[in-house]
């Protein structure tokens, strides 16, 4: 699909890209959106500072929406396909919340920066400490299907007797290229989500889930 020149979408972080087409509502989790003042305050080290540089001005519009994907905010993973059994659960993953800064004035493009905050949860059935997930970021028109989709994997590792780990990954680099000065970040959201096998997709969008911690539970 050839992707119109005003919303091209460019990532610093070399990945496969693609393009999908859902009606899916995204969910703002915990973490949203901040004021810049907040932002300041929630970001690692240098983390606006390398996004600002020595530009004190201010933006010239809002941020772009940051969003979860209902339906990809979830994923399990079933040593057996077809038994959604507690019992059968190899790995979960869970998107926690999401938050990002942007920058853009005058005529330039939309610079933003983001985090992920996610859980990744170890089952009765897992065989290994450790395990690959992919999730992907992609931009889109507000209120319309993506323009551009890229993909990251995340390799987690557990610790002997442990079955939940927390990770932070941080995207440093999204450019939005504006076709005008008159564009504004609003008209824009940036969505995340876990790839997911159809029939993890429908698992979620059956309503169905395990805690990310069950296996820690299920002795109490």
């Amino acid at each position: 699909m050839k992707l119109p020149a005003a919303v091209m979408l460019s990532f610093a972080l070399a990945a496969t890209a693609a393009c999908s087409t859902t009606s899916t509502p995204t969910v703002e989790l915990p973490g949203g959106v901040l004021p810049e003042e907040q932002n300041r305050e929630v970001a690692p080290p240098n983390f606006f500072d390398r996004l600002l540089g020595n530009d004190d001005r201010p933006n010239v519009g809002p941020c772009p929406l940051m969003g979860v994907l209902y339906d990809s905010a979830r994923i399990v993973d079933f040593a057996q396909a077809g038994q959604q059994r507690y019992a059968n659960i190899q790995y979960t993953g869970e998107m926690n919340g999401v938050r990002g800064l942007c920058r853009y004035v005058d005529a330039d493009p939309i610079t933003m920066a983001l985090e992920v905050d996610m859980s990744f949860g170890r089952g009765p059935a897992a065989t290994a400490e450790r395990h690959t997930y992919r999730y992907w970021v992609a931009v889109a028109r507000r209120g319309r299907a993506p323009i551009e989709k890229v993909y990251f994997d995340v390799d987690v590792e557990w610790e002997r007797g442990e079955v939940v780990a927390n990770h932070r990954e941080q995207i440093e680099r999204i450019v939005i290229p504006r076709a005008n000065p008159e564009i504004s970040g609003e008209n824009f959201e940036i969505l995340v989500g876990f790839e997911l096998t159809p029939e993890q997709l429908q698992f979620n969008r059956d309503g169905r889930r395990f805690r990310i911690d069950a296996a820690d539970n299920a002795g109490g």
